[in-house]
């Protein structure tokens, strides 16, 4: 049912459609949907809905009506109505001075299945896959950040601080590149926070809104080596993601004449999506004569 609404939103989508794509009669799909979802497939389709129409709005060049439509929303009043009431302020202020809000991203049903069940699930032996490795430069930067307690990998953090964090990232205009996961180097762990974190990295100079619950971190600038695996099914990303572990694990920088800098700048890893292979990046530096 998530994929068909992921595949059709800017349709037309009715509870007759999404019982069909999962198999089951009107009322199961409903009762399972909002059981696995915390929410009725009405206020998924309007809120991710309306997360799409904001996005579009932040680039400031779009018609609101032409939004309003392409959100599959009939009057340009009524989507007004239900964007002001889910984020607080009208399209029309959105569109001129883009704020930080909180997008709604669903959180994939499949995925914290696959998770909550690997131990029980049978591995398929797969050919070796291709991992292609970069280096690229950083800019000294700020980063956004939302820290945890003692987090240390991406579902411990969401334990403690929810996954809703995503939706507030990606709603930063300013934003250098997507929303990822940080572990920290030692000196930027406050006392009695985690390793890990979600964030985003703006420019060094940025001074704008930072919501309530974040705060702002310096990086300095530094080389990274970017680690991007091959394309996968997204029942797959555990795996995909620890092929790029592992490809980590045996790669040695130093024959191309650098050493990691786990101490001078946070590891990252994007969001796994399947289309576009599992990315990660690890820092370097220069080997010193």
């Amino acid at each position: 049912m998530q994929n068909h609404i992921e595949e059709h939103i800017g349709e037309s989508i009715t509870l007759e459609d999404l019982s069909k794509a999962a198999g089951y009669s009107q009322s199961h799909s409903l009762r399972i949907f909002k059981e696995l979802t915390g929410s009725t497939p009405f206020e998924y389709i309007r809120r991710y809905r309306l997360t799409h129409g904001a996005k579009r709005l932040m680039s400031g060049n779009v018609r609101i009506a032409d939004v309003a439509s392409g959100c599959a929303f009939d009057t340009h009043e009524g989507f007004t109505r239900a964007f002001s009431k889910e984020f607080g302020l009208s399209p029309e202020t959105y569109k001129t001075h883009p704020t930080q809000v909180r997008f709604f991203i669903p959180y994939s049903v499949l995925i914290r299945y696959l998770v909550s069940n690997k131990e029980g699930r049978k591995m398929e032996k797969k050919e070796k896959q291709t991992v292609f490795t970069q280096v690229v430069e950083r800019p000294k930067r700020k980063a956004i950040i939302k820290r945890g307690i003692k987090a240390e990998e991406y579902f411990g953090y969401c334990d403690e601080a929810g996954c809703d964090v995503w939706g507030v990232l990606e709603s930063i205009r300013e934003a250098l590149y997507e929303p990822a996961g940080f572990w920290l180097p030692e000196k930027l762990i406050e006392k009695g926070t985690s390793k890990y974190v979600l964030g985003v990295e703006v420019p060094f100079g940025y001074s704008g809104e930072v919501s309530e619950g974040f705060e702002t971190i310096e990086l300095e600038q530094c080389k990274m080596m970017v680690f991007q695996g091959e394309p996968y099914d997204d029942n797959g990303f555990d795996e995909a993601i620890a092929d790029i572990w592992g490809a980590i694990d045996k790669f040695d920088p130093k024959l191309y004449g650098f050493e990691w800098a786990d101490a001078d700048a946070p590891r990252f890893q994007f969001m796994p999506v399947g289309q576009r292979g599992y990315i990660e990046g690890r820092p370097i530096k220069a080997l010193t004569k």
